[in-house]
C-alpha cells in the first residue's frame, strides 16, 4: 500500500504522502459520498500559503502558562512562529467543559511551528522526573466544525485511518453534543507523543485548509451558545444586552473597559482598534476621557454591527484586557 505514495510533487515528501494515501482506501464500499473528492492538489498548492487556523482546548492553568508573565510567552511564540495566537477569555469555555480555547492562525507551516512551541511548553509543565518528554503520550483536543468532519473521516473512514497510520497518533472524533443549541463544532482528540500529535495536526490542518467553509469561519467568535441565556462581560459584569435579535447591521452593545486598560484596546496610534474593527467588521467607538459607565470608572466602548461582528470584536477587546489583568495579578 505504501508504494503509491509520493506520486505528486517530490521535494516535500511528507505533504505529498497525504494526498495519495487517501486513494489506497477508496475501494471501501460503505457511506457513499455526496460530492466527489476534489482532484489531489500538488503539495505546493495555494492551500499551503493561504492563511488558515486551528482551534484547540486548554485548561485554565495551561492557558496561563501559554500566556506567560505579562504575555511574554505568547508574544515570544508568536514572533518565533509567525502565527497569531489568540485565547478565549478567562471564563469563556468550550460548552460542556471548563477549558478555554486557543486559536492559532497563519500559514500551515506557521501554525505547526506555533503548535510545536505550545504543546512542548505544556508538556514541560507536566514533566515528571521518571518519564521522558519525548515518550510521554498526552491528549490534545482540536475544535472542528461539524461540516468539516466529513473531510477528515473520509469515505468509509478511509482518511482518518490513513491519518492514524501515518502519524501513529490516536484520532477520535466526538459525537455531536445536542445539549447546546447552535453548537456546530465537534472535538477531535489526538493521543500520542508530541511528534505523533504534530504529524496528525499537520495532516488534519492540511485537509481542513482545502475546505472553503472551514477557512471562512476563521473570524467566527469564541463565544459559544450557553445552555442557558447568560451574558456577562469582563470582571465588572457591566455590559448591555443585544437590543434586537435580527441579524442586521445595526445592533449595538456597550461594554465597560477599565480606564487604565483603554490604551491597550486602542493601541499605538489607534492600531489595535483599527485591527479589531477590520477583523470583526464592527464599528467601535470609545467614550471621551471622564465619560464613564454609570457608577464605575469604566470607559464606554460601543460596538455596532451584526451580532456576529459584535461578538467577534468584543472577544478581541476582552482579550487585550485579559492580558492586562493577568499582568496586574502577577
Amino acid at each position: 500500500m505504501k508504494e503509491e505514495e509520493n506520486k505528486e510533487g517530490g521535494g516535500e515528501g511528507e505533504r505529498g504522502e497525504m494526498e495519495s494515501t487517501e486513494s489506497s482506501y477508496v475501494s471501501s464500499p460503505e457511506a457513499p459520498r455526496k460530492r466527489s473528492p476534489p482532484p489531489p492538489k500538488s503539495p505546493t498548492s495555494d492551500s499551503m500559503e493561504k492563511p488558515t487556523y486551528l482551534k484547540f482546548l486548554v485548561s485554565n492553568a495551561a492557558a496561563g502558562s501559554v500566556i506567560g508573565k505579562g504575555g511574554a510567552t505568547i508574544t515570544d511564540f508568536q514572533s518565533q512562529s509567525g502565527a497569531r495566537i489568540l485565547l478565549s477569555r478567562n471564563h469563556e469555555f468550550f460548552p460542556g467543559t471548563t477549558d478555554r480555547i486557543i486559536m492559532v492562525s497563519g500559514t500551515i507551516n506557521e501554525i505547526i511551528k506555533a503548535m510545536d512551541l505550545i504543546l512542548a511548553k505544556l508538556l514541560s509543565e507536566l514533566h515528571t522526573e521518571e518519564s521522558d518528554d519525548a515518550e510521554l503520550r498526552t491528549k490534545v483536543r482540536l475544535i472542528v466544525p461539524n461540516s468539516s468532519c466529513g473531510g477528515i473521516i473520509g469515505k468509509g473512514g478511509s482518511t482518518i485511518k490513513s491519518f492514524i497510520e501515518d502519524s501513529q497518533a490516536g484520532i477520535k472524533i466526538s459525537p455531536q453534543d445536542n445539549n447546546y443549541f447552535g453548537l456546530n463544532d465537534r472535538l477531535v482528540t489526538l493521543t500520542g507523543t508530541l511528534e505523533e500529535q504534530l504529524r496528525a495536526i499537520d495532516l488534519i490542518i492540511s485537509k481542513l485548509a482545502e475546505d472553503p467553509h472551514y477557512v471562512q469561519s476563521m473570524n467566527a467568535p469564541f463565544s459559544y451558545p450557553a445552555p442557558y441565556n447568560a451574558m456577562s462581560y469582563g470582571p465588572n459584569g457591566a455590559g448591555g444586552k443585544f437590543q434586537n435579535t435580527k441579524e442586521d447591521r445595526n445592533n449595538s452593545v456597550t461594554i465597560g473597559v477599565a480606564d487604565g486598560h483603554i490604551g491597550l484596546v486602542v493601541g499605538r496610534g489607534g492600531r489595535n482598534i483599527m485591527e479589531i474593527s477590520q477583523a470583526s467588521g464592527a464599528r467601535i467607538k470609545i467614550s471621551d476621557r471622564g465619560d464613564f459607565m454609570s457608577g464605575t470608572t469604566d470607559r464606554k466602548v460601543t460596538i455596532t454591527g451584526s451580532q456576529r461582528a459584535i461578538r467577534a470584536a468584543e472577544s478581541m477587546i476582552m482579550q487585550k484586557v485579559a492580558y492586562a489583568s493577568e499582568r496586574v495579578m502577577d
